[in-house]
């Protein structure tokens, strides 16, 4: 039973890694998609930049927040697992 406990938070480990790198990977590439597009709006159009500027920190922060729900779900993986009594008594804690 420990050994299968083991095996399951390592697996939760290797998910949670994953996870929040494909997570922080996608809401960057989003984030930078997002910049270029209202820089270029601005540049074309210079007297709408209030109204873009607020525009686009709305949007950076909603995906922002995608990215912290990944770090959140992650961080259940880890530490909130059925498991956790026995891992601690593997590893002596």
């Amino acid at each position: 039973m420990e050994i299968k406990a083991l095996e399951f938070f390592i697996a939760c480990v290797i998910a949670a890694g994953i996870g929040i790198t494909v997570a922080a990977s996608f809401c960057g590439i989003a984030q930078g998609i997002g910049l270029k597009a209202a820089v270029e709006g601005i540049a074309r159009n210079p007297e709408s930049s209030g109204k873009v500027t607020v525009t686009m920190l709305i949007g950076l922060a909603m995906i922002e927040s995608l990215c912290i729900y990944a770090l959140v779900i992650a961080l259940i993986l880890i530490y909130a697992h059925p498991q956790a009594a026995t891992i601690a008594k593997l590893l002596g804690s």
